[in-house]
């Protein structure tokens, strides 16, 4: 359904991308998606193909560059070594920037380091129109609140090893406090709820796709899409 495609960062870098498009294209709201710590995969590509069946424009910035992993060790290494401020205002905002250059509302969304991101996105890319963050968060201290205008839908889990629930609950102060618009959902579930690779001998340990609490989850997701940028 998709195809790489090649978009300009702000600073003028080029950057390519996973773009999977609605049957009509013209006029319609944009989504970002923003990859976990695996890479941009045949997982997530196929997220941005679930957002074009629903009738948005998704594309998925290559903030590795081409590279991939399915080791856990190797994701580790890759996230690590990614400037997470550059990516965010540079790669993600272009992003956003070249959806809308096409017309429609923009979101951004993103899963695990994605939804890390996703807040992040929120912050520093103005053009952002709404945002889904999927069981990621950055230290609270990297969120400039203030600058966030965008209304945020997030998924969490209250079994999530990676990123606790506490924090959640910080995070969500410090939006109302800024008094960003924000609506929080919690799932009695552990990190990678919603990825469906996320089952068997291969997953890494506390991690666990849920059919039914994914199911809800994407339902509450385009309900809010629909809502913000129609």
């Amino acid at each position: 359904m998709g195809k790489t495609v090649t978009f300009k960062r702000p600073d003028g870098k080029s950057v390519e991308g996973y773009l999977a498009e609605p049957a009509h294209a013209a006029g319609a709201p944009g989504v970002v998606v923003i990859q976990e710590w695996w890479g941009l995969n045949d997982q997530i590509r196929g997220v941005a193909d679930r957002l074009a069946g629903a009738g948005y424009r998704a594309l998925v910035p290559d903030l590795y560059r081409g590279r991939s992993t399915v080791e856990a060790e190797e994701a580790h290494h890759l996230m690590t070594g990614l400037n997470f401020a550059d990516a965010a205002s540079q790669d993600v905002r272009g992003a956003v920037q070249h959806l809308k250059a096409h017309g429609g509302k923009v979101g951004v969304t993103g899963f695990c380091m994605g939804g890390a991101l996703t807040l992040l996105s929120a912050c520093m890319a103005p053009e952002v129109d709404a945002a889904v963050v999927w069981y990621g968060c950055p230290p609270l201290e990297y969120i400039d609140a203030g600058k966030i205008k965008a209304p945020i839908l997030g998924h969490w889990a209250t079994q999530d090893e990676f990123f606790k629930i506490a924090t959640v609950d910080a995070l969500a102060a410090k939006l109302a406090d800024a008094g960003v618009h924000h609506e929080f959902h919690r799932y009695l579930a552990h990190h990678a709820f919603a990825n469906e690779t996320a089952v068997g001998p291969g997953r890494i340990p506390a991690t666990q796709y849920d059919p039914a609490w994914a199911q809800l989850a994407w339902d509450r997701t385009f309900r809010f899409l629909g809502r913000t940028l129609g």
